[in-house]
């Protein structure tokens, strides 16, 4: 199938070639049409599939065909992400698509200036992307008019329901018109998505082209068995005999994002890190450089494994697994894009296992492991030989004593200078730079 047999206009094909896109994906094959018709959608596919064209294509047409007279005019479509990242991402398509058809849309999300998206809105916007937070925020400020919305989508919204914006999507939808075509695009589905479905869809239709929560096949997976002292050396060797130049590694927490980033940096290798701590323009220019190959790691908490889109990206690192069994699909699901192949690597110590047991319960088959001769899971511990004690000899507590008593430990041999110092250079463990890292 075509772009041109789903019936789009000459100014969206035209930008779609203007991309390299040559044939819809199977998400785009079947909503498309769906949308046209005007019906509810409920969609579930992969990750990386192409679910924001699959939405921002007929939208934008179906919006051009009407394009009000007056110069400020009032949203009519309305986008919902969970994170400032995939607003950003949605944005910038939408932008390519509606400028070829005289649309303007907008972004609305935290984290920055509230006057500057009160002027834009001023001026007049077609549609806005936005998280649900900062947009409620406008709408009791009454800084943005919802009353016109045609269009309502909530993309990623098992991410939107894992970060606790149930109460917020809901009462944004007590600012929308009744009648609108409303449609939910999710990576997994579960019993909750299916309620909030309920509340918000009239009698979709719905559709699911991918087995759910299962990871992209294009992704070459393997788990690497290794001590949690020992991750970051791992990392480093993993890159370097590799030869590595763009690698997305993630996290659990934000000290652990900005510790890692620091010790990259002293291993000589260009890395920066990106999380919720991070100003807006910090995340964004720190995002540019990686995209343009600036940086060759790219350090992230969960904030940005549904929010990232960078083409090509070959690799990608999880430091360590994610409490949600489902993250670990929407993280590697930043390679293996569009086609392209992708390689995801789990560095992997032994208090991760019950996670990691987790993930393949989840995706219904086990992980690869792969081993480094040099990287054992449990480290070969050095230094670690008793020394003689000093004390009086005597027979040990812990040991049950015959009836005649035991003969005594013979006293050590006095030592001399020289036998102190071979001794202590024998036991003094190596260090790195932060302290043992053999």
């Amino acid at each position: 199938m075509s772009f041109e047999s789903l019936g789009l206009c000459t100014e969206l094909l035209s930008a779609i070639a203007a991309q390299g896109y040559a044939t819809p994906t199977p998400i785009q094959t079947e909503a498309i049409p769906v949308i046209f018709e005007g019906c509810d959608l409920l969609a579930g596919a992969q990750t990386g599939t192409g679910k924001t064209a699959a939405f921002a294509l007929p939208i934008v047409q179906l919006l051009s065909e009407t394009i009000p007279p007056e110069k400020r005019r009032r949203p009519r479509a309305l986008v919902l992400v969970p994170t400032r990242e995939l607003a950003a991402q949605v944005s910038e398509q939408m932008q390519n698509y509606g400028r070829r058809l005289s649309l303007r849309s907008t972004t609305i999300y935290g984290g920055v200036n509230i006057r500057a998206q009160i002027e834009r809105l001023h001026r007049g916007v077609d549609i806005v992307v936005a998280t649900p937070g900062r947009l409620l925020d406008h709408a009791e400020r009454a800084t943005i008019n919802l009353t016109r919305i045609e269009f309502l989508v909530l993309d990623e919204a098992d991410r939107m329901l894992d970060l606790g914006f149930i109460d917020d999507i809901l009462k944004v939808a007590e600012y929308l018109p009744a009648q609108r075509q409303t449609m939910l695009f999710s990576a997994t589905y579960s019993q909750s998505i299916k309620q909030l479905a309920d509340e918000l869809l009239d009698q979709p239709r719905q559709i699911e082209v991918a087995r759910r929560n299962i990871a992209a096949d294009a992704v070459a997976q393997a788990v690497y068995a290794v001590e949690r002292s020992r991750k970051r050396e791992m990392l480093s060797h993993l890159i370097r005999k590799g030869e590595w130049n763009q690698v997305l590694v993630f996290v659990r927490t934000r000290y652990g994002a900005d510790k890692l980033t620091e010790e990259l940096l002293f291993d000589g290798i260009k890395a920066a890190a990106i999380h919720s701590n991070k100003s807006q323009s910090v995340r964004t220019r720190t995002l540019a450089e990686f995209k343009r190959g600036e940086l060759r790691v790219l350090v992230a908490t969960d904030v940005a494994a549904r929010g990232l889109d960078i083409q090509r990206l070959p690799h990608v690192v999880n430091y360590d697994l994610p409490q949600v069994p489902e993250d670990y699909v929407h993280r590697i699901g930043r390679t293996g894009r569009a086609g392209e192949d992708g390689v995801a690597l789990s560095l992997v110590c032994q208090a991760e296992q019950p996670l990691l047991l987790a993930i393949e319960q989840l995706l219904k088959y086990a992980i690869p492991r792969q081993t480094i001769a040099e990287f054992p899971q449990v480290a070969i511990k050095r230094g670690v030989k008793a020394k003689p004690s000093r004390k009086s000899a005597g027979p040990s507590k812990s040991r049950k004593t015959s009836a005649s008593p035991a003969k005594a430990d013979p006293a050590p041999p006095a030592a001399t200078p020289r036998r102190k110092k071979a001794v202590a250079e024998r036991f003094v463990p190596k260090t790195g730079r932060r302290g043992r890292r053999s």
